[in-house]
């Protein structure tokens, strides 16, 4: 749960200092020295929170206080060069999940965790091994699947503006807009299923450009240019279908990500096709980046009777432990579906329903995000993302930069467009009906 460290003594004295400057015309000097103070406060703030919460007491082997020092003595002239300053201190972790939201930023975050945005609708990622930003999925129905823009898409520039070297955050930012603006996306489209991942990748140590890179792994691509107008995206996390077979019913579910709709659309998903006689379901978590922690909880516990579903161990070793209780919504046989883009609470559901003999994983191995982070609200609405803990599965697995591996590997032949998906051209799909099959037999 984010917390909001909104200060009234703080607020109150920006005020009185206003009112100062305003009645007795205090010399520029004082003033700069007052806007440097406000600045300076804003720093230190991120500091402590980082202080007291990040999960690494030795916070990625950095003198924590000798990086305070370093930046107090520096003076930003306005609070743009104090979120640089921001970006650079936190960057001294060389852990990018802990960073700055600028007020838009953090907006835009909070309000696509609550299910709805403003923007294209892509999920996006960083591939550091093939130096590009790659869609991980468009959201269904959003502006970007209506224009044509599909999953393993690399995007090499936003409005001719390059994404090498962006932030994720930052490439984000260029994403967002208002409704029925225009974005132009251009796009290098592998012709080849590349799903490859981080630990497997080839090395690149030379610097390349993405086109490159891709020439240099012998991957053929086309290049394309995408017009998206950017609109408002609902994010319905679910969509399902109830497919009839010979050995009979069933339920194939795609859950997109982990937002504060997903829970309750699961079980509502559920129930419906228990009453509809499914006799075996396929979870469909490929591309799920994640999301809310406690939505991958409360999703383990509609399919789990008993048992743990993850754990969690902050700085000090405390380990909080989340379990099932008692009252799940179905028992009939189910499998899942995972791949490179299936990270955090898709690591969290998958290997809570996969240790506890709930499931059996098909695909191929999980992106390997293994860390937890909460949200902090700055006093001038910028937020603030802290990695407070890493989690393990209930078999104490730290699956962080290592991902989970499926029971059964099955890599696909092609790209998959979202039509195909849960069909008889998804190899994997295809793989998971085989082994309800089986069970079922």
């Amino acid at each position: 749960m984010a917390a909001k460290f909104k200060s009234i003594i703080t607020a109150c004295l920006a005020s009185l200092v206003s009112l100062a400057l305003f009645t007795t015309g205090l010399a520029p000097a004082q003033a700069a020295i007052m806007d440097w103070t406000a600045e300076q406060h804003l720093l230190n703030q991120v500091w402590q929170l980082v202080n007291r919460s990040y999960y690494d007491p030795s916070f990625n082997g950095q003198n924590w206080y000798k990086i305070r020092k370093k930046f107090s003595n520096i003076h930003p002239e306005n609070r743009e060069q104090t979120y640089d300053l921001i970006d650079q201190m936190l960057a001294t972790l060389d852990e990018p999940f802990t960073r700055l939201l600028r007020p838009e930023q953090y907006a835009s975050m909070t309000t696509s965790t609550a299910g709805s945005l403003t923007g294209v609708g892509l999920q996006i990622t960083i591939d550091p091994q093939l130096q590009s930003l790659v869609v991980i999925t468009p959201i269904e129905g959003s502006p970007a699947e209506l224009a044509g823009v599909r999953s393993l898409d690399r995007i090499i520039a936003i409005d001719q503006i390059p994404t090498t070297g962006m932030t994720l955050d930052e490439c984000a930012e260029k994403l967002r807009g208002e409704i029925n603006t225009p974005v132009i996306l251009s796009i290098l489209r592998p012709l080849v299923p590349t799903e490859v991942p981080p630990w497997e990748a080839p090395q690149i140590t030379e610097n390349r450009s993405p086109i490159q890179t891709l020439e240099h792994l012998n991957i053929p691509f086309e290049t394309l240019e995408i017009e998206v107008i950017r609109g408002q995206v609902l994010v319905n996390p679910i969509t399902a279908k109830l497919n009839q077979y010979d050995q009979g019913k069933i339920g194939y579910i795609r859950l997109s990500q982990f937002n504060g709709n997903a829970a309750a659309a699961m079980a509502q998903v559920i129930q419906q096709f228990e009453s509809a006689g499914a006799q075996g379901y396929v979870l469909d978590l490929r591309g799920n980046p994640g999301g809310l922690l406690q939505a991958g909880v409360e999703i383990a516990r509609e399919w789990l009777d008993q048992g743990a579903i993850v754990y969690t161990v902050d700085r000090q070793g405390i380990q909080e432990t989340y379990r099932a209780t008692g009252a799940s919504l179905t028992q009939k046989p189910l499998v899942v579906l995972t791949d490179g883009g299936s990270a955090s609470a898709s690591e969290v559901l998958a290997g809570a329903l996969h240790d506890n003999d709930r499931a059996q994983l098909v695909g191929t191995r999980t992106y390997g995000k293994g860390l937890v982070q909460s949200l902090f609200e700055l006093e001038d609405g910028a937020g603030l993302a802290v990695t407070i803990a890493k989690y393990e599965t209930p078999n104490h697995t730290d699956i962080h930069k290592v991902g989970i591996k499926p029971d059964l590997e099955v890599k696909l032949t092609h790209n998959l467009s979202r039509p195909e998906l849960g069909t008889e051209q998804d190899e994997q799909y295809m793989a998971a009906l085989q082994l309800l099959t089986d069970q079922n037999s």
